[in-house]
């Protein structure tokens, strides 16, 4: 049975997450901005459907899917692309897969003892946040 990620999750770091905006094509100003933000994140569990949602005080992203559907995902709020997404358990690992103009982009959610992490690739650069339940 995968691990339930339900909750309220603080951000308590966020490494390499320059180099992630690059390879993603982020322009400088929205990096700048960006680098200075410490998201939390809102985790709704329920059977295969789920919602997270990224909250900052300079944009929100909400995402709703199905485990193992494939949807199109409108990543406006995020760097302005548009992708296929398919978000299914891998083991314990929660893990996206977005098929669109930047190869390799995706991401994975997994917890280890209390703290959730999550892997944000894209253009082969990663990185690693971790977020501590409130």
């Amino acid at each position: 049975m995968p691990l339930d990620l339900s909750g309220y999750w603080k951000m308590t770091s966020n490494e390499n997450f320059e180099e992630f905006m690059k390879a993603l094509d982020i322009n400088i100003a929205i990096r700048k901005i960006a680098r200075l933000l410490r998201p939390d994140k809102e985790i709704i569990q329920n059977g295969d459907h789920m919602v997270i949602k990224t909250l900052s005080t300079f944009r929100n992203y909400n995402m709703e899917f199905d485990l193992g559907k494939e949807f199109f995902e409108d990543l406006a709020a995020v760097d302005g692309r548009k992708c296929m997404t398919t978000i299914n358990w891998e083991g314990d690992k929660l893990v996206c897969v977005q098929k669109g103009e930047i190869e390799g982009r995706g991401w994975t959610h997994w917890m280890e003892g209390d703290q959730l992490y999550l892997e944000l690739r894209a253009g082969g650069v990663a990185c690693k946040q971790s977020f501590k339940k409130t």
